[in-house]
């Protein structure tokens, strides 16, 4: 399997551009894809490495510079992602102070496709035995140290290892591979996190996927085989009744998120959450276990369009509340030294109307053997009580 190595910090190597095709690799020349790797200059995306893969139908990009985060893909016209009020990004971290507006300066690099959150912690804003955390917590602006193409024969892998270490604190490394095949319209997120630590450690991890228009817009539809739905709090309650239901823009609304459990299959635990358009002509499907990830958050930004017209689909570890409360819980991972925990997504882009109507047969064949529950307001062990 040729494999070429990008970057290398503890053998002091890297490729500040580099570009392969089937007929570099030596593999077959149909579909035809390409990978190109390139340094990002200019405003606060200046020093960000870019990593474009092209599989001949979907393209996305992967962002080593910002813990290999997607920002932005695209399969055909069909553009996923999202318009970011961060207008010149990806952000280089070195741009980003998380502590700045009491914690939430995390949102000055927010634009991206996939925003991983953790892996210390995630969620709002607190602090604890006198140590503030802030929002969502450092994996997203932490440089990958080591990162390298593996191409073969029906597969393309970008791997990237970040670790968030700290000393007498936090010390997790994370092994990424993003793949996909020449071809197709998914990829598939596998990540490894292990304890490089002598004692326990926590790990939390949230997958922010987000989405825009096309794919959002008035009329357009959340579909998953929900075990339990609970709105966060009072903006969230008063559109319960339509939390699978997309608006139109309206500047200055309130954000919206509703904690859930998704049913998976009996055997597997594999799930599936559909966005689709208003027509249902398009949408895109995440696939993963419910064991590895067993909670899910639908965030809902249907503020105007210059701040943000978005929806966030997040299978995690837990719920984004403070790490405490979650921890009373009992939904932090808990890793001995050494122990690795291993979380896999797989995006689908669905082309046509075809395809969405899969999708959602999926969904309905694990719905028909779950009973939902709709709880009206927040509720433990969820959200504090309303």
């Amino acid at each position: 399997m040729p494999s070429y190595t990008l970057t290398d910090s503890a053998n002091n190597r890297w490729e500040e551009s580099f570009q392969l095709t089937p007929n570099d690799a030596g593999l077959a020349l149909s579909p035809a894809w390409s990978v190109t790797k390139s340094r990002l200059h200019g405003g606060r995306r200046d020093g960000v490495d870019l990593i474009h893969v092209d599989n001949g139908v979907l393209a996305f990009d992967v962002i080593p510079t910002r813990g290999m985060n997607l920002w932005k893909a695209r399969l055909g016209s069909l553009a996923l992602g999202w318009n970011s009020p961060v207008k010149d990004g990806p952000v280089n971290p070195a741009f980003v102070d998380a502590n700045a507006w009491g914690g939430l300066g995390w949102l000055d690099g927010f634009d991206e496709l996939l925003a991983r959150c953790g892996l210390d912690s995630f969620g709002p804003p607190y602090e604890e035995a006198g140590r503030t955390y802030t929002l969502h917590g450092r994996i997203s602006n932490i440089p990958a140290h080591f990162v390298a193409l593996h191409a073969e024969e029906g597969k393309i892998t970008v791997e990237g290892h970040v670790h968030e270490t700290r000393m007498f604190q936090t010390s997790l490394r994370m092994v990424t591979k993003i793949t996909t095949a020449p071809g197709s319209t998914t990829l598939t997120v596998r990540d490894e996190f292990t304890n490089l630590r002598d004692v326990p450690s926590d790990l939390q991890v949230l997958y922010h996927w987000n989405f825009g228009e096309p794919l959002m817009e008035e009329g357009s539809q959340f579909v998953a085989p929900v075990k339990t739905l609970v709105p966060r709090d009072r903006a969230a309650t008063e559109g319960l009744s339509g939390f699978d239901v997309y608006g139109g823009p309206v500047p200055g609304s309130a954000e919206q998120v509703y904690l859930m459990e998704l049913a998976g299959e009996a055997s597997t635990g594999q799930t599936i959450a559909l966005l689709k358009n208003r027509e249902g002509t398009a949408g895109v499907a995440l696939r993963y276990s419910v064991n590895d990830l067993p909670a899910f958050s639908l965030w809902k930004a249907q503020g105007g369009r210059n701040d943000g017209y978005v929806t966030g689909l997040e299978p995690a570890t837990g719920f984004p509340n403070p790490k405490p409360y979650e921890r009373s819980r009992k939904r932090v991972v808990t890793l001995a030294p050494s122990e690795t925990h291993v979380a896999e997504v797989t995006l689908q882009v669905c082309e046509d109307a075809r395809a969405v109507e899969r999708v959602e047969a999926m969904v309905r064949e694990i719905q028909a053997k779950t009973v939902r529950v709709v709880h009206p307001k927040p509720v433990e062990p969820f959200a504090s009580e309303g």
